[in-house]
Protein backbone atom coordinates (compact mmCIF):
# COMPACT_ATOMS: atom_id res chain seq x y z
CA UNK A 1 0.00 0.00 0.00
CA UNK A 2 1.31 3.30 -0.65
CA UNK A 3 1.45 5.85 1.90
CA UNK A 4 -0.99 8.08 -0.03
CA UNK A 5 -3.39 4.88 0.03
CA UNK A 6 -2.95 5.06 3.68
CA UNK A 7 -3.44 8.22 4.19
CA UNK A 8 -7.35 7.81 2.23
CA UNK A 9 -7.73 4.43 4.68
CA UNK A 10 -6.92 6.48 7.57
CA UNK A 11 -9.43 8.95 6.19
CA UNK A 12 -6.79 11.96 6.39
CA UNK A 13 -5.94 14.64 3.81
CA UNK A 14 -2.77 16.37 2.92
CA UNK A 15 -3.58 20.37 2.79
CA UNK A 16 -1.65 22.46 0.17
CA UNK A 17 2.16 23.12 0.78
CA UNK A 18 2.60 26.34 1.90
CA UNK A 19 5.31 28.37 0.99
CA UNK A 20 7.46 29.91 3.72
CA UNK A 21 6.52 33.52 4.49
CA UNK A 22 10.44 34.35 5.04
CA UNK A 23 13.32 33.44 3.84
CA UNK A 24 14.25 30.09 4.49
CA UNK A 25 13.22 26.46 2.62
CA UNK A 26 9.96 24.66 3.99
CA UNK A 27 12.53 20.76 3.27
CA UNK A 28 15.83 20.50 2.56
CA UNK A 29 16.89 16.88 1.43
CA UNK A 30 20.98 16.38 1.81
CA UNK A 31 22.32 13.53 1.40
CA UNK A 32 19.47 10.43 2.20
CA UNK A 33 18.02 13.22 4.81
CA UNK A 34 15.18 15.26 4.46
CA UNK A 35 15.38 18.53 7.64
CA UNK A 36 11.25 19.72 7.52
CA UNK A 37 11.21 23.30 8.71
CA UNK A 38 8.48 24.15 11.61
CA UNK A 39 5.54 23.63 10.75
CA UNK A 40 2.34 25.24 12.47
CA UNK A 41 -0.83 23.86 12.97
CA UNK A 42 -2.86 25.58 10.05
CA UNK A 43 -6.85 24.54 9.35
CA UNK A 44 -6.25 22.92 6.01
CA UNK A 45 -5.76 24.79 3.52
CA UNK A 46 -6.80 27.96 5.35
CA UNK A 47 -5.03 30.99 6.45
CA UNK A 48 -6.39 29.87 9.59
CA UNK A 49 -4.98 28.18 12.67
CA UNK A 50 -6.39 24.80 14.02
CA UNK A 51 -6.41 27.29 17.15
CA UNK A 52 -4.41 30.01 18.79
CA UNK A 53 -2.79 30.67 22.25
CA UNK A 54 -0.48 28.68 25.20
CA UNK A 55 -1.09 25.43 26.33
CA UNK A 56 -2.56 25.37 30.26
CA UNK A 57 -3.79 28.76 29.48
CA UNK A 58 -6.51 29.17 26.44
CA UNK A 59 -5.42 26.30 24.52
CA UNK A 60 -6.64 22.42 26.59
CA UNK A 61 -4.77 19.53 25.76
CA UNK A 62 -7.29 17.98 23.28
CA UNK A 63 -6.78 21.88 21.41
CA UNK A 64 -2.88 21.11 21.54
CA UNK A 65 -3.34 17.39 20.59
CA UNK A 66 -5.48 18.75 17.58
CA UNK A 67 -2.68 21.38 16.58
CA UNK A 68 0.34 18.31 16.72
CA UNK A 69 -1.56 16.36 14.31
CA UNK A 70 -2.60 19.54 11.65
CA UNK A 71 1.80 19.86 12.04
CA UNK A 72 2.03 16.41 10.84
CA UNK A 73 0.01 16.81 8.22
CA UNK A 74 1.73 20.04 6.94
CA UNK A 75 5.31 18.44 7.16
CA UNK A 76 3.85 15.95 5.03
CA UNK A 77 2.50 18.19 2.40
CA UNK A 78 5.49 20.10 1.78
CA UNK A 79 7.57 16.93 1.99
CA UNK A 80 5.23 15.13 -0.56
CA UNK A 81 6.27 18.05 -2.52
CA UNK A 82 9.87 18.42 -2.20
CA UNK A 83 10.29 14.66 -2.82
CA UNK A 84 8.20 13.89 -5.44
CA UNK A 85 6.07 11.60 -3.62
CA UNK A 86 5.86 10.38 0.30
CA UNK A 87 6.63 6.59 -1.18
CA UNK A 88 10.41 8.14 -1.41
CA UNK A 89 10.27 8.06 2.77
CA UNK A 90 12.11 4.97 3.84
CA UNK A 91 12.31 5.91 7.81
CA UNK A 92 11.12 9.11 9.92
CA UNK A 93 14.22 9.74 12.29
CA UNK A 94 13.54 12.79 15.13
CA UNK A 95 10.81 14.83 15.34
CA UNK A 96 11.10 17.65 17.70
CA UNK A 97 8.16 19.83 19.00
CA UNK A 98 7.66 22.96 20.43
CA UNK A 99 4.50 23.82 22.61
CA UNK A 100 3.55 27.40 23.38
CA UNK A 101 2.93 26.52 27.23
CA UNK A 102 1.15 28.60 30.62
CA UNK A 103 3.39 28.85 33.39
CA UNK A 104 2.69 25.07 35.60
CA UNK A 105 1.63 23.13 32.09
CA UNK A 106 4.51 20.21 32.06
CA UNK A 107 2.59 17.67 29.90
CA UNK A 108 4.34 19.03 26.61
CA UNK A 109 4.70 15.30 25.95
CA UNK A 110 1.35 14.18 25.75
CA UNK A 111 0.82 16.87 23.06
CA UNK A 112 4.11 15.59 20.75
CA UNK A 113 3.09 12.12 21.35
CA UNK A 114 -0.16 12.95 19.07
CA UNK A 115 2.42 13.63 16.41
CA UNK A 116 4.16 10.72 17.18
CA UNK A 117 0.95 8.25 17.49
CA UNK A 118 0.35 9.97 13.81
CA UNK A 119 3.16 9.19 11.93
CA UNK A 120 3.43 5.31 13.33
CA UNK A 121 -0.33 4.79 11.83
CA UNK A 122 0.94 5.96 8.93
CA UNK A 123 3.99 4.73 8.81
CA UNK A 124 4.00 1.33 10.69
CA UNK A 125 7.46 0.52 12.23
CA UNK A 126 9.40 3.16 9.73
CA UNK A 127 7.24 6.01 11.85
CA UNK A 128 8.83 5.18 15.29
CA UNK A 129 11.52 7.66 16.12
CA UNK A 130 13.59 9.82 18.43
CA UNK A 131 12.13 12.63 19.85
CA UNK A 132 12.09 16.11 21.76
CA UNK A 133 8.85 17.89 23.34
CA UNK A 134 10.10 21.82 24.24
CA UNK A 135 7.81 24.08 26.11
CA UNK A 136 8.40 27.83 24.89
CA UNK A 137 6.81 30.74 25.93
CA UNK A 138 5.51 31.45 22.85
CA UNK A 139 5.38 30.69 19.05
CA UNK A 140 5.06 32.43 15.57
CA UNK A 141 1.51 33.91 14.78
CA UNK A 142 0.54 32.66 18.21
CA UNK A 143 0.52 28.94 17.33
CA UNK A 144 0.10 26.48 20.30
CA UNK A 145 2.68 24.00 18.82
CA UNK A 146 5.18 23.95 15.87
CA UNK A 147 6.19 20.67 14.68
CA UNK A 148 10.13 20.01 12.54
CA UNK A 149 10.79 16.55 11.48
CA UNK A 150 13.63 14.79 10.06
CA UNK A 151 13.06 11.96 7.47
CA UNK A 152 15.35 9.50 5.64
CA UNK A 153 14.60 9.29 2.03
CA UNK A 154 15.78 7.41 -0.77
Amino acid sequence: MTIRQRLSVLELTLPAPRTPAFNYQAVVEDEGLAWVSGQLPWQGDSTDLVCSGRLGESVDLEGGIACAKACVLQALSVLEDTLGGLDRIRRVVKVVGFVASAPGFNDQPAVIDAASALLIEIFGDAGRHARSAVGVAELPRGAPVEIELIVRCD
